[in-house]
């Protein structure tokens, strides 16, 4: 019998390169740009901002340095609050501490398990009852499927607060606008019309990530989107350690070394060809485990609103462990004995132990490890939701180099869980 140790590995998401990018570093490589800057970094961009629709990028570092560009543009600092999706990762929300900002963490909605837009309102109208309406808000894409933009956007608009969309793992994603009406004061899905957007359009800005795990990567990159030139020119100055434009090195700000380099953008640009085809492989697979899985008892996936074309970056499934008979993590657990990759939703900014800061103050003194690590303050919205799709959440393996054979080894250890469970 076959050990399992013996078995090929099948990760969550890793790297697929499609061929055209040794040809494009080749490239880089004869031209000696090898430092960040150069004509694939200019190229990268130009093809980009055609691709997503949005006039103007800038190529940087990673996800989270176009995030902090964004909110440094915006002039957000102490005594400010910026509103962000809690079911969401670190890199989305970090840089609002870099600013000496406080987060406040908005609850998920169950049709998208992205930013719930009603308690975003309810919010918003009591920080504008105070007098003190937060400096941005920044909506997450979750696992590649768009929030509800018209519904933000339109909350967002009543106060003037600027939205930055998290598109980190939504590149290829996209959402249909135009097609909602109001109605008595509420809103419901228009039947015909509408425009297919794609992920980040319509925002102040957007932040898409090449991380090694996303749809495309360059193996760390980032992407700033904007239809203000002014955005992502002041960006792009910030990112290159705010020089002046003197022969000298002149400064008048703080700035960082945040920029792509050419081999980077060479491997993007390779990428970025088959970004269509990554897409279609990831709904399929998603497509896949939906057909192989869904009549087992206490097994949900991800849902996808009308309004949306999720990328399906990660296929989720929520597991209910009293229909299904365990929890996710013992799936977890099984599925890893088979040297399968799975991993829980990301848990919730506002059960992270880095932003409790008040509670850590309320409790006093602790152990000295704790005392060293330092926590910050923060509030939740809701969490309710969150909290739940965390704790039954769960994200299979779908990478784009996966064939049915790898998938079925997927779901036969799944079921083989189950089976035992049921003898």
């Amino acid at each position: 019998m076959e050990k399992t140790l013996n078995r090929k590995r099948i990760f969550l998401s890793p790297p697929h390169m499609g061929g055209l990018e040794l040809e494009f570093v080749n490239e880089a490589f004869s031209s000696n740009y090898i430092a960040p800057l150069g004509p694939m970094v200019d190229v990268f961009e130009k093809e980009f901002a055609k691709y997503i629709g949005i006039e103007h990028c800038l190529a940087l570092s990673s996800g989270t340095a176009a995030m902090h560009l964004a909110l440094r543009h915006l002039g957000i600092g102490p005594g400010d609050e910026v509103f962000a999706s809690s079911l969401t990762f670190l890199g989305s929300v970090s840089p609002i501490i870099f600013e000496g900002a406080t987060p406040v963490f908005i609850d998920s909605e169950r049709s998208s398990w992205n930013m719930d837009h009603l308690l975003l309102d309810k919010e918003l109208e009591s920080c504008a009852k105070k007098g003190r309406l937060p400096k941005a808000v920044i909506p997450t894409d979750l696992y590649g499927q768009c929030a509800d933009y018209e519904r933000i956007f339109s909350v967002c608009e009543k106060y003037n607060v600027p939205v930055i969309v998290d598109a980190a793992e939504a590149l290829g994603a996209r959402y249909k606008a135009g097609t909602r009406k109001e109605k008595t004061g509420n809103w419901e899905d228009g039947k015909e019309g509408g425009e297919w957007l794609h992920a980040g359009s319509g925002a102040n800005a957007a932040v898409y990530s090449f991380n090694g795990n996303k749809i495309i990567t360059t193996s760390g990159g980032g992407m700033l989107a904007s239809d203000d030139k002014g955005l992502i020119d002041h960006a792009r100055k910030l990112s290159q350690q705010a020089r002046e434009n003197f022969v000298h090195y002149e400064h008048e700000e703080i700035g960082y070394n945040y920029r792509m380099s050419n081999i980077l953008a060479a491997i993007g640009r390779g990428q970025l060809k088959v970004l269509d085809e990554r897409v279609e492989k990831k709904r399929w697979i998603f497509e896949y485990y939906k057909k192989a899985l869904s009549d087992l008892p206490g097994i949900e996936f991800m849902p996808e609103p009308p309004y949306s074309k999720s990328n399906r970056w990660l296929t989720v499934i929520l597991i209910t462990p009293e229909e299904f008979g365990c929890d996710r993590e013992i799936v977890r657990l099984a599925l890893e004995k088979e040297n399968i990759e799975s991993r829980p939703v990301w848990k919730p900014m506002h059960m992270q132990p880095v932003f409790n800061g008040l509670r850590r103050k309320a409790q006093g003194a602790g152990h000295q490890a704790n005392r060293n690590k330092k926590t910050y303050q923060s509030r939740v919205v809701g969490g309710q939701v969150a909290e739940d799709l965390f704790n039954r959440g769960l994200c299979l393996p779908s990478g784009t180099a996966m064939n049915e054979e790898d998938l079925e080894r997927v779901v036969k250890g799944i079921r083989k869980k189950t089976l035992g469970i049921r003898l």
